[in-house]
């Protein structure tokens, strides 16, 4: 089945409100509606409430750690890409290279970040939404 653009339906989640907006302008240019959640549990019910084809995820939430959450969104909805950012982690720790070999999520971009990279990754993941394996 071949999804239409318009049912593309990207979840961000930041505490930081700037931080979705600018997620959500880039996300809403290549076609997906946005919901936002600035809370690992606002994500969380969320996600309960609708459904999704893309989540981005901030590592560093005021409630839950975000690598906890990824696991536990993975635990629930296991085909659902989760791409994760954060100003705290670098590509090359630990904790983010152990969650991408483990597939908990699909990608990471740094703060701050390139319009450009954001897109990307986008692209990378959207024909496995589209066309999954």
């Amino acid at each position: 089945m071949v999804m239409k653009e318009q049912e593309l339906v990207a979840l961000v989640v930041d505490d930081e409100p700037d931080m979705c907006w600018a997620l959500e302008q880039i996300l809403q240019g290549e076609g997906f509606g946005v919901h936002k959640a600035y809370t690992a549990e606002a994500a969380l019910d969320t996600l309960k409430n609708a459904s999704h084809q893309l989540v981005f995820l901030d590592i560093k939430l005021p409630d839950i750690d975000g690598l906890e959450v990824a696991r536990q969104i993975k635990a629930t909805y296991p085909s659902l890409p989760i791409i994760t950012i954060s100003g705290y982690y670098y590509s090359d720790d630990p904790a983010i290279q152990k969650g991408l070999e483990e597939k908990v999520f699909v990608g990471f971009i740094s703060k701050p970040f390139e319009i450009n990279e954001i897109r990307n990754l986008i692209h990378r993941v959207i024909p496995k939404i589209i066309h999954p394996e």
